[in-house]
């Protein structure tokens, strides 16, 4: 649905509701950080902390979002994206997922809202880093339409001592 309309609406609410999520996203506030942290902690081996996330979220241009059930606006978030938007040229600073709510459509609900905010703030391109080892997200960011436009080799240390280079991604939004 989303590759013919001319702002970033696509089906991932469709996705939730046939897979038995309700699943809504909504701001990332101050009482969400300490939780963003924890997820986290949960998705990356070298992540950032509460503070960090909160310092981020304050820089101007940051957009905060968390995905959580439906009907329970103070159970811990399923996932967040935290990205800034400058001028016209966006960035994905960091996303995450709750290991239980993977493969469930959160994180393309998240990607989904965070695609029609910039939209609607007039951004013209978003950038993200990915592992290129990381293939649930490229298989995410490929659908949204996001193309390579650069690679960092050797930019993350894996837990075993290998290294993999980043991907860097662009989706053009006008």
């Amino acid at each position: 649905m989303y590759w013919f309309l001319p702002w970033t609406w696509t089906v991932s609410f469709v996705d939730n509701w046939l897979s038995g999520q309700e699943i809504a996203a909504a701001p990332l506030v101050d009482t969400d950080i300490d939780a963003a942290a924890g997820l986290h902690s949960e998705a990356f081996d070298h992540p950032w902390s509460g503070d960090e996330l909160a310092s981020l979220l304050s820089q101007k241009g940051s957009i905060g979002i968390v995905a959580r059930h439906v009907g329970h606006p103070f159970a811990p978030p399923q996932g967040f994206v935290l990205a800034r938007n400058i001028d016209g040229e966006a960035e994905i600073l960091t996303i995450a997922v709750a290991k239980r709510a993977r493969n469930h459509g959160v994180g393309r609900l998240l990607m989904d809202q965070l695609l029609q905010q910039l939209y609607a703030e007039g951004a013209s391109s978003l950038f993200l880093e990915v592992d290129e080892e990381n293939a649930p997200a490229l298989k995410l960011y490929r659908r949204l339409r996001f193309e390579e436009v650069g690679r960092r080799p050797a930019y993350y240390r894996q837990p075993d001592g290998r290294t993999t280079s980043a991907l860097m991604l662009k989706r053009t939004l006008r």
